[in-house]
């Protein structure tokens, strides 16, 4: 066998594999190519959507060129149909002015048997065409009868719909500008107008395909096929598995979600108990059990959201009393904040600016325990926090943050950093550097920074310390070393999502969600 002849032997069994892994639907339009769209559909028997994805996996296999225009036309809405027939709510209602030169508002509303919506845009209308002015709750014609003789664009327009998109002329664009905000007038539609070309493979194939029983080849292996050995003497159908198919957008947990549970997962391998708490909390518990002073600046209607009208329920009065003797005279040597406490300013009801109050409430809970051995624990949080941010790359208002504490008289801030280093690691944060800071309410206090790759910025990522003896005694009824750091969460996933503006991982855009990767740590 000559080179020639062997080349065509090979072309040939090329063909017939490819003959063979033609699908079903592929092979019910195969022999009407040569023919338009809406015939093939006709006589193929199989329905719009099945002959395009037909067609489109035989242009994959190079057997036809596909070229799909989308024509798009201006048409009348069911409104716009209405209109036709009774006139546009202008012209009803400046034929009706017109006739009496003056007309009161709701004379005119009455007799023009308008409904609210195209009364007011009728009134828009003639008075951005100069017909009508309004004074006194009555409505003035100011036109001439040679001015409202004439059609409007807006009819003339209208009459001639249906239009294509691209070949209105700058008059009837003006128009459609003017109509489309105008409920149900027009309506934009979209046609697709399917181009069929036939290769020169194509015409091999279908000519070659005659020769091939397709009834003898199998799509799939059933329990019946199986049961009766009817595969016997057949071939299964070669399946396609170059071609490019429909993407499946599969439905998954939102990206952010799926981090806070692998957080969680991390706390609680690492012997931690999850906190939980409401959105919504008293400033007792979000700042004053805290030692937040009540003059702080954080405290602000600039840095905090506050619900209107509404006062909250304080703790047990011995709580109150302790928090209060913490910032007025101080405890266990401190000087406190000498201010006179103010329990109104305590009942204010705010979403929480930090999940920390949920750590609060904690040590309040433990505190009603009776041996410092019970009181002991590991505990965290995962939750939203609101402030009265500005919007930027790095800010929001609403945000997730991860909250945690160490009740044990043996903790110490080695221990702190320690706990921070490894929960960071396992987020991804391969570079995470702590500098020294102030928090009200911790003392030693550290400022936790991350490398943000796609910034190349130290970005911080929250606050970590050992609460104060006037945090802890007040609510746990003696002094324990408590750990206690509070990371904004979001920040911490902004590295391993590639993602260089905090606005958008909240922006839903499904495009992009549906690309995202899952996390996997």
């Amino acid at each position: 066998m000559d080179k020639r002849e062997e080349n065509k032997e090979i072309k040939n069994q090329e063909q017939i594999h490819l003959i063979e892994s033609l699908s079903p639907n592929e092979r019910k339009i195969l022999h009407f190519l040569t023919k338009d769209f809406e015939e093939i559909v006709k006589k193929s028997g199989l329905d719009e959507t099945s002959v395009l994805r037909a067609l489109e996996f035989l242009s994959n296999k190079k057997i036809i060129e596909l070229k799909i225009d989308q024509k798009k036309q201006v048409e009348l809405g069911v409104n716009g149909i209405l209109y036709i027939k009774k006139g546009l709510p202008e012209r009803r209602l400046v034929n009706l002015v017109a006739d009496k030169k003056t007309i009161s508002l709701n004379e005119a509303k009455k007799h023009s048997e308008l409904n609210d919506n195209e009364f007011q845009a009728a009134l828009g209308a003639l008075k951005k065409k100069a017909l009508i002015n309004t004074s006194n709750s009555n409505i003035i014609f100011s036109g001439t009868k040679e001015e409202i003789s004439r059609k409007t664009l807006e009819e003339q327009f209208l009459e001639s719909l249906p239009l294509e998109l691209e070949k209105l002329s700058p008059e009837n664009k003006f128009c459609l500008d003017s109509l489309k905000s105008r409920k149900n007038i027009i309506e934009l539609t979209s046609e697709n107008k399917v181009n069929i070309k036939l290769t020169k493979l194509g015409e091999e194939i279908i000519k070659e395909s005659g020769n091939i029983k397709h009834e003898d080849y199998l799509e799939a292996l059933t329990p019946e096929i199986l049961s009766n050995q009817s595969w016997k003497n057949k071939k299964f159908r070669r399946y396609d598995i170059k071609s490019p198919v429909p993407q499946i957008s599969g439905g998954k947990r939102h990206f952010v979600n799926q981090a806070t549970d692998y957080a969680r997962k991390v706390w609680s391998e690492l012997g931690f108990k999850e906190m939980t708490g409401n959105f919504s909390q008293t400033g007792f518990w979000n700042f004053d059990a805290l030692f937040t002073a009540q003059d702080h600046p954080v405290r602000e209607i600039q840095d905090t959201f506050y619900i209107k009208d509404i006062k909250g329920k304080l703790p047990d009065k011995k709580i109150v009393e302790a928090v209060k003797q913490a910032h007025e005279k101080g405890i266990a040597g401190s000087k406190g904040w000498r201010y006179k406490f103010n329990e109104k300013e305590s009942e204010r009801v705010i979403l929480r600016t930090h999940t920390t109050c949920l750590s609060s409430q904690t040590l309040a809970m433990l505190g009603k325990l009776k041996t410092t051995k019970e009181k002991q624990g590991k505990f965290f949080a995962v939750g939203k926090c609101f402030r009265n941010e500005t919007v930027d790359w790095g800010h929001l208002f609403e945000f997730n943050q991860t909250e945690g504490i160490v009740v044990d008289p043996n903790a110490n801030f080695r221990n702190l950093l320690g706990y921070l280093k490894e929960f960071f690691k396992k987020m991804g944060f391969q570079e995470v550097k702590f500098v020294p800071s102030y928090f009200p309410y911790t003392e030693p206090s550290v400022e936790i920074y991350g490398y943000n790759s796609i910034k190349k910025v130290w970005m911080e990522i929250g606050g970590a310390g050992i609460f104060r003896p006037e945090v802890v005694i007040p609510l746990l009824g003696e002094y324990i070393p408590v750990l206690a750091w509070g990371p904004g969460f979001d920040r911490s996933i902004m590295e391993y999502y590639s993602i260089g503006d905090l606005r958008d991982m909240y922006s839903n855009n499904i495009a992009k969600l549906r690309t995202m990767k899952f996390w996997e740590k």
